[in-house]
């Protein structure tokens, strides 16, 4: 524990570079842009359909194009964000590879919230952006392809039954914690390959910040999931 408080007091300001520098990028609100881009400035995304900046609104109430554009440029955003991130530490003094990884890493989880927060609460856009489920979803494929392969497969299933990406979206956010305490403790810890029991910790109370935020974004849908007025999806052509 000394140890990583050490390294954070010694680090800050790496934290802070990655965090305005995500926070920045995430600002940048695709949905937002696409849809007055669309328009011609008539319209605002935030103000249609169900009033979120994000891919699922655009689906619905601009269509599949500029949904397509807008999932990309969302996770393309995220994906810059956490390697810029990870850059950042990397430049810490290790003369352990497996240390540096962590290191790394953290860099990666600092960015992706930042990223994501920056999403939500774009400074550019007054504040009020979309849930952080594309983004959320590019860092964790960055940071732990293992977890990301069990959280499609979980979003999957869970849209193919339902319908709605709403009740995928949650369910993947439920599950992003345990399923990030599984690969790590007993994949990267308990297998020998030399992680420490701190970084299992950490990982773990970083997704669960992640999808705490997630799931806290998708009050609204919640409450209509539960009274059974959850929308499918469907799409406007174009």
């Amino acid at each position: 524990m000394d140890f990583y408080l050490n390294f954070v007091a010694d680090n800050w300001w790496r934290f802070i570079i990655a965090a305005v520098v995500a926070y920045l990028l995430g600002s940048i609100n695709t949905a937002v842009l696409v849809t007055k881009i669309v328009t011609k400035g008539k319209d605002d995304i935030r103000n249609m359909g169900s009033g979120n900046a994000g891919f699922t609104n655009v689906l619905r109430s601009v269509g599949k194009i500029p949904a397509i554009i807008t999932i990309v440029c969302d996770a393309l955003k995220c994906i810059i964000a956490v390697l810029l991130g990870g850059l950042i530490f990397s430049t810490i003094a290790s003369d352990n590879q497996i240390l540096s990884n962590e290191f790394v890493n953290c860099g990666k989880y600092i960015a992706g919230i930042f990223c994501i927060l920056g999403h939500s609460y774009p400074i550019y856009f007054k504040f009020k952006g979309g849930k952080g489920v594309v983004t959320a979803a590019a860092l964790i494929a960055i940071e732990d392809w293992r977890v990301f392969i069990a959280i499609i497969i979980v979003f999957l299933i869970v849209f193919l039954i339902t319908k709605i990406i709403s009740a995928a979206s949650i369910t993947a956010a439920v599950l992003y914690a345990p399923l990030t305490f599984l690969a790590t403790f007993f994949l990267d810890y308990m297998s020998g390959a030399g992680y420490s029991l701190m970084y299992v910790i950490l990982s773990t109370v970083a997704s669960l910040i992640i999808g705490i935020f997630v799931i806290v974004k998708h009050k609204a849908n919640i409450g209509r999931l539960l009274r059974g007025e959850e929308k499918k999806i469907t799409a406007k052509k174009g």
